[in-house]
């Protein structure tokens, strides 16, 4: 059963590799392996033979006017099939115009035009991988004009339509909460908790110019304890679900991450209910 896991780090192969800790798994971006051989993708698939792994992507651009990529969708295709992870996750994003890539994961307005297209992506990349992929909510910085549907409305009637399910970011929640003003905890409960196929905890920072008037989530820092709180409740109130500790930058030592990554296994295990 997966419980808590880690981001796969070149840095942290071979400690990845020799850990048997219960419930350990693995999460990668997909983008930066895909690729027809070479040392990178062996070392994926000697952990994968280990540990279970998730791909979460960050360029299909679901939310953008642009359809997915078809030359993309057919090598992430053909890295599911080698890797066969547990789980693969995309954005509540866009991040192409007109065939050019931006280095972001832009947001955009909740109407139902929106809707439709998202709802037509993630139908195009679900068929052209063979299975169901969970959509994650977004960190936000700016109130957005225009909005016709709450986040979490929006993305349950992607679920509803696509039979897609749901990645929830609790520090994107957090954040969000802290910069838009609104109530983090009950923004967590306006998500289909059946749809929650994955969890994801991170760190933020609060904005160098603005201060903690504006936090960043910037994955470079340890998880904060209200979003330590915050997923606790969350769990105990939907069940457990496989999450990760996301750590992209200030990258500490394999321990370290494993510290908080026991402490996520810990809080799921228990909450489990017994057999």
């Amino acid at each position: 059963m997966l419980t808590a896991g880690l981001g796969l780090k070149p840095a942290h192969f071979a400690e990845a590799l020799a850990d048997t800790s219960a419930g350990l798994w693995f999460e990668l971006h997909p983008e930066n392996h895909l690729v027809d051989g070479g040392p990178r993708l062996a070392w994926l698939q000697a952990v994968g033979e280990r540990h279970p792994l998730s791909l979460h992507g960050v360029s299909m651009s679901l939310a953008g006017f642009d359809r997915p990529d078809p030359s993309h969708l057919l090598r992430l295709s053909a890295l599911v099939q080698q890797l066969n992870p547990a789980l693969v996750s995309e954005h509540l994003a866009w991040c192409t115009w007109g065939g050019q890539v931006l280095p972001d994961l832009l947001p955009f307005v909740r109407d139902d035009a929106a809707l439709a297209r998202t709802a037509t992506h993630i139908d195009e990349a679900q068929q052209a991988l063979g299975r169901r992929i969970a959509i994650e909510n977004p960190s936000h910085y700016i109130t957005l004009p225009g909005h016709t549907w709450r986040e979490p409305d929006f993305m349950n009637e992607l679920v509803r339509r696509t039979g897609c399910g749901l990645l929830l970011d609790v520090n994107n929640v957090y954040v969000s909460a802290h910069n838009l003003g609104f109530d983090a905890a009950r923004m967590l409960r306006a998500y289909d908790a059946d749809a929650v196929m994955e969890i994801h905890l991170a760190g933020h920072h609060a904005d160098p110019q603005l201060g903690a008037q504006l936090l960043i989530d910037g994955h470079d820092t340890p998880v904060s304890e209200a979003v330590w709180q915050l997923y606790a409740d969350l769990i105990t109130d939907i069940g457990p679900r496989p999450t990760l500790i996301e750590r992209d930058d200030q990258l500490p030592d394999f321990a370290t991450l494993m510290r908080e990554r026991n402490r996520a296994h810990a809080l799921l295990l228990a909450n489990e209910v017994p057999a």
